[in-house]
């Protein structure tokens, strides 16, 4: 009895020693400074809380509310053969590798080795090796290592949360680049869709003109009319031409443009057709409370992961002031001399197990220097995270204010073209009657035509902010349910994170079998494991 109570004391001892070696290095009070701001309590404007009135949400496929099946078509295409986000589905696969790289440091490591050597002794008055002088013999080994990671301090563990949550930081920006190019698509597309309705004004302008012309080449023929008028008539002609050419160019560098959106050549483009969506087309305004708008984003999704990833870094620094111990084992077989499989009998088997400690004692202050370094990288993913709180606040409020205007807008345009449209008929009457000459004419089609630009202009505008709202609620991807729940509270000078990060919750990234909590987001395609 005596004899166990001393190795016990042995052990105690032991660890008594490491801890107090340990506490040489100290963390110092080193620690992050900031606090991440809380998405519902920031100030919000008129337009905003008006907005949330309605209870329109954004839906995956937006666009569709424009009603173009060429759209829909175009977009399914630009996001399947898109560079872009080809490299972005690159990049998801690169962080999900690197978290299982990071999980793998908790398993427990085999490794397995073996050798099989003719070795010839040499002959040496000195350092001779006995009887086996000016012999051959079989020096053969082979052996299992095995080590197994405690974890005492939840580095490894800690490490590949950090990992983990890296990954979705890359899911959260492949959706980011996703709906940065639906809404490239979806603006370019409108500007194509104003070309051809700009052109359309042009053409019946240019129609207009030729029958001015034919009315004051028979006025003149009839011996009412003057060459002054003809001249008139003739004279705006050459512009209304150039003006249709200039359409027509910029109708082809738009299909050339959504090719190149959706990663096809230019020929690809040629085969686009007049959009079928109307430009004054009555389209819902997505709105809801302004915590929910953010939380649809993913940028903010990405921002708040990061911070959690972050987080997990400063663990993983901490850890690194504590004593690591891991346990050690090898099973291997070796023999020199005899046969060339000898060393595999019995009678040759070694082995050894047993835990492994290293002591951080003096290290001239890389421990310290890792853990500022980790608790800046905090303090700047909370700054910029809380900067793109504050971007997206912005951003919604521009683009409600913007929509609130656009409506405006279009009425007033209406009412202009509408004035512009009996005052041209007027015109037009009185020139067929011979009440007025061509100038008061000319004057009120140029008007006309002037109004019908900018009323076509404020249409497209109008569909333009409605997509680019759109894109600030976080255009219906659903980034909000796959986000991590993290807070942070200063103590003692050292981190504290809140919030508990559920493994599992990376599970389908690392490898593990997904068993989600009651109300846990998934990531997308991810399903529960039937092992669960």
């Amino acid at each position: 009895m005596p004899r166990c109570i001393s190795r016990e004391l042995k052990t105690l001892s032991v660890w008594v020693l490491t801890l107090t070696i340990s506490g040489c290095i100290g963390t110092g009070g080193i620690g992050p400074q900031s606090q991440v701001l809380p998405a519902n309590q920031l100030a919000t404007d008129a337009a905003i809380r008006e907005a949330a009135r309605d209870a329109h949400w954004p839906t995956r496929q937006w666009w569709q509310a424009y009603g173009d099946r060429q759209l829909d078509r175009w977009i399914d295409l630009a996001v399947h053969d898109s560079p872009s986000l080809t490299m972005a589905a690159a990049r998801v696969r690169q962080a999900k590798a690197m978290a299982g790289i990071a999980e793998a440091a908790e398993s427990l490591q085999i490794n397995g080795q073996a050798s099989l050597k003719r070795h010839n002794w040499p002959s040496d008055q000195f350092y001779g090796p006995g009887e086996l002088a000016d012999t051959t013999t079989w020096d053969n080994n082979a052996s299992l290592g095995l080590s197994y990671a405690l974890d005492l301090w939840g580095r490894e563990r800690n490490a590949s949360e950090r990992a983990v949550d890296l990954a979705h930081v890359s899911v959260a920006e492949a959706r980011q680049a996703q709906l940065e190019l639906q809404n490239n698509i979806v603006r370019a597309y409108i500007q194509f869709s104003l070309h051809y309705a700009q052109r359309d004004i042009v053409a019946a302008t240019l129609r207009q003109q030729t029958q001015i012309l034919d009315l004051a080449q028979k006025r003149l023929d009839g011996g009412i009319g003057t060459h002054f008028e003809v001249s008139q008539a003739q004279a705006p002609l050459p512009e209304t031409h150039r003006q249709l050419d200039v359409l027509d160019e910029a109708i082809a560098l738009s299909r050339n443009q959504l090719a190149a959106l959706a990663g096809k050549g230019p020929g690809a483009g040629a085969q686009l057709q007049r959009p079928t969506l109307a430009l004054g087309a009555s389209l819902k305004l997505p709105s809801a409370l302004p915590a929910e708008l953010l939380g649809q984003r993913p940028d903010v999704v990405a921002g708040r992961w990061q911070v959690a990833a972050q987080a997990r870094g400063i663990d993983v620094a901490r850890a690194g002031f504590y004593p690591n111990v891991d346990l050690v084992g090898s099973l291997g077989y070796m023999a020199t001399g005899g046969g060339a499989l000898e060393f595999l009998t019995g009678k040759k088997l070694t082995y050894n197990v047993g835990p492994a400690i290293t002591l951080p004692i003096f290290d001239g202050g890389r421990l310290r220097a890792q853990l500022g370094e980790a608790a800046a990288g905090y303090d700047i993913a909370v700054a910029h995270y809380n900067q793109t709180l504050v971007n997206a606040l912005k951003g919604i409020s521009d683009q409600l204010i913007r929509r609130q205007s656009m409506d405006k807008q279009q009425a007033f345009a209406a009412e202009s073209v509408a004035a512009a449209q009996r005052t041209y008929d007027i015109a037009m009457v009185a020139f067929q009657r011979g009440l007025t000459d061509y100038l008061n004419v000319l004057n009120a089609q140029s008007l006309l035509f002037k109004q019908q630009q900018v009323q076509q202009q404020v249409q497209a505008a109008r569909l333009s902010a409605h997509a680019d709202l759109v894109t600030a609620l976080g255009g219906g991807l659903e980034a909000g349910s796959d986000t991590p729940d993290v807070s942070y509270a200063p103590w003692r000078g050292e981190l504290a994170v809140g919030a508990k990060l559920a493994r599992d919750r990376g599970d389908s990234i690392s490898g593990r079998p997904h068993c989600p909590r009651r109300g846990q987001a998934l990531l997308p395609q991810q399903a529960p494991s039937p092992r669960c």
